[in-house]
């Protein structure tokens, strides 16, 4: 009789700790269910119209960002070229599905920018149905602040991916510049080289590689003059690229 009250103290116990396992149970299911709740599938939207990609994506309480442009001769205008995330990546609700929409293929002419005015130039685009892309400065005294000294993709270009042309515009010859055109350094000693670059701020490396001594010719051929050591042979960028202080350039020089 005396050892009653303790069974029932361990009845009663076991009883607690089986009620809060269920809970805990309970808690995890119910934190499961939510969680994979608010996950959905991205939808594969390549190839829908626009408004399709929108209605699709708001059914499943995504959101849709067209973010980019491109012209396509493979896509129909107005449909989408690809997209982030890809098809079939669980996502939480809400998530910002980036869409890139087609343009159709290029029917715009590339106008001829260069030797205008920078906010004339800009005008000609847009009526052109182009996009001002990136500026870049440089100190010219060739040309008077603000005109148009190259343009990227050239004028009358074909094939063009994005509906955008980027402009390199004369500053003022004591302007710090944001940015320079490659020279080309090919056939010029490296330490010219060099100290050309090191004038505007740019640093640059040099490594240097044997070359072959040309043959005597014969007969009426020319000869061949032997490359002089310490000159340029290649570099990189390219000539005509575009270089600014944080670039390194790398040159490779005759021995």
């Amino acid at each position: 009789m005396k050892s009653r009250p303790f069974v029932n103290f361990f009845q009663i116990a076991s009883l607690l700790m089986l009620l809060v396992t269920v809970a805990l149970l309970a808690a995890i299911t119910t934190m499961h269910f939510a969680i994979h709740g608010a996950e959905v599938q991205v939808p594969n939207l390549k190839g829908m119209t626009v408004p399709d990609a929108h209605s699709e994506t708001a059914g499943l309480g995504l959101s849709l960002d067209v973010d980019n442009r491109y012209y396509s001769g493979d896509v129909a205008a107005g449909h989408i070229l690809s997209q982030s995330p890809e098809p079939g990546t669980v996502v939480r609700r809400e998530w910002k599905v980036r869409v890139a929409e087609s343009l159709g293929p290029q029917k715009v002419d590339v106008p001829d920018m260069v030797g205008k005015e920078e906010r004339v130039a800009a005008l000609s685009l847009r009526r052109a149905g182009l996009e001002l892309g990136t500026t870049v400065r440089l100190p010219y005294a060739g040309a008077a602040e603000g005109t148009v000294l190259a343009q990227d993709p050239p004028a009358h270009a074909q094939g063009i991916a994005r509906p955008s042309i980027n402009l390199l515009v004369a500053a003022p010859a004591d302007d710090a510049p944001d940015g320079y055109v490659m020279p080309d350094l090919a056939g010029s000693l490296a330490v010219n080289a060099q100290a050309q670059l090191a004038k505007v701020g740019i640093k640059s490396t040099t490594s240097f590689v044997d070359v072959a001594v040309p043959p005597v010719t014969s007969g009426d051929a020319l000869p061949r003059l032997p490359v002089k050591p310490g000159a340029v042979l290649t570099q990189s960028p390219m000539a005509g690229s575009r270089v600014d202080r944080d670039t390194v350039v790398r040159l490779t020089a005759a021995k």
